[in-house]
């Protein structure tokens, strides 16, 4: 299965934790992701075989951050 790129937008990063909390909340959505989170960026790019956006949205959510909207970026 080839990987796709995606670019989310993360509310609430403030330090290395909440960068680690995100990776691992990708990554039991795709063990294999590539996970880059940009802390002042607000952001997290993921490189995965999984295309579901929302799968990956709602497990940042669930970790306890929020998506924001692309303007927002």
């Amino acid at each position: 299965m080839a990987e796709q790129d995606l670019t989310l937008g993360v509310g609430g990063m403030a330090c290395e934790g909440c960068a680690q909390s995100v990776t691992r909340a990708i990554t039991r959505i795709d063990p294999g992701a590539k996970v880059a989170v940009d802390l002042p960026g607000k952001s997290v790019r993921i490189s995965a075989a999984t295309k579901d956006r929302a799968a990956f949205e709602q497990a940042i959510h669930a970790a306890g951050y929020d998506i924001l909207p692309p303007a927002a970026q």
